[in-house]
């Protein structure tokens, strides 16, 4: 609780996402962000698979992106941060996807791809 007070003194969410813990499912804990204005959230219970695909995402956005360089700003950050959604989203094959991008899965725009490691005979 004490680290929550802390971290609404920099900034508040107007929604708290969390699953069904006993840690979030207090009364304590859930009175104090609805008395902070903040709206409470939670996983429906049994959904432990629910933030797996958000998991996989950071994971590949830390090792693909930002634990290769040094932001200096968080101006910097967001900069590539954004330039590597774009390419993410709109160049970066997936393996899950035919070899196609998000983006093309969105919008419905081309067929999928051999990959070039296996278009090689």
């Amino acid at each position: 609780m004490d680290a929550d007070r802390q971290a609404l003194l920099i900034s508040k969410p107007e929604i708290f996402n969390s699953d069904q813990g006993p840690q979030f499912t207090s009364e304590e804990f859930t009175g104090f962000l609805e008395e902070s204005g903040i709206r409470v959230r939670m996983d429906g219970r049994g959904r432990v698979y629910d933030n797996i695909f958000l998991e996989r995402l950071w994971w590949t956005v830390k090792y693909e992106e930002v634990y290769l360089h040094e932001y200096r700003t968080v101006a910097e950050a967001r900069v590539h941060l954004a330039e590597y959604f774009r390419f993410y989203n709109e160049e970066r094959l997936h393996e899950t996807l035919g070899y196609r991008t998000p983006h093309e899965i969105y919008f419905g725009t081309s067929a999928a791809r051999t990959p070039a490691w296996e278009a090689v005979v």
